[in-house]
């Protein structure tokens, strides 16, 4: 029986850059899954220890809690408290802008892996057509008088590009869209948490009651 390297070299060139699909996304892949495990944090936990900080007015403690936290949304909130002496508008705009960086950090190579869940099955497809082209050019060149065998392995090679580029594409996808996910809840705990930090802030201040209303969302 064929290894798996006599059966990838019998696939082509086309298997070379599905092979660098794969390297590429397998990279992205551990990257993505290290980062956003890091990122996970006990959001009730967290609110309750910065809400009873906040409500001593204890920014400095809070700040250092944050900084122990080490989580995104700890340092969202973390430069967000950094202005407070500024005003509660100014620690809402700062906390927006933290957020929009702190997701542009956890999608970084997930619009990369996408391409390759899309183009791995495409490249492995046109390997196949590729080599049907192949076969076919081998029944003109015999006039017709070719028989099964052959074709069978001109035909069997040319489907193993195919095999290999869904053995990347799908597997790529299926993490894409558990990033993703992941990605989405981690953006409504940081609007949760950052929502809650606004609304502590205003009640230990002179606030505004047109300014009460406002949230925090941060685009993904």
């Amino acid at each position: 029986m064929m290894n798996l390297l006599s059966i990838f070299l019998k696939g082509g060139l086309i298997m070379w850059p599905i092979l660098l699909c794969s390297i590429i996304g397998l990279a992205i892949i551990i990257d993505r899954y290290i980062v956003l495990r890091k990122s996970k944090t006990n959001i009730p936990a967290f609110m309750v220890r910065i809400r009873g900080l906040l409500r001593k007015k204890d920014i400095s403690g809070a700040v250092s809690y944050c900084i122990e936290d080490k989580s995104p949304v700890a340092n969202i909130i973390r430069k967000g408290l950094k202005k407070y002496r500024l005003g509660h508008e100014r620690v809402k705009e700062a906390i927006e802008n933290a957020g929009s960086q702190e997701i542009s950090k956890l999608e970084r190579g997930l619009p990369f892996l996408a391409t390759i869940a899309g183009i791995a099955p495409l490249l492995g497809f046109l390997g196949t057509v590729t080599g049907m082209i192949s076969a076919f050019m081998t029944i003109q060149q015999l006039a017709g008088a070719a028989n099964p065998s052959d074709l069978a392995g001109g035909i069997w090679e040319a489907l193993i590009t195919t095999a290999f580029g869904l053995m990347v594409g799908i597997p790529a996808l299926a993490f894409y869209n558990h990033f993703v996910s992941s990605v989405k809840k981690l953006v409504g705990d940081i609007e949760t948490v950052a929502n809650d930090v606004i609304d502590v802030i205003q009640d230990t201040s002179d606030s505004s009651p047109e300014s009460e209303n406002e949230e925090i969302e941060i685009e993904i």
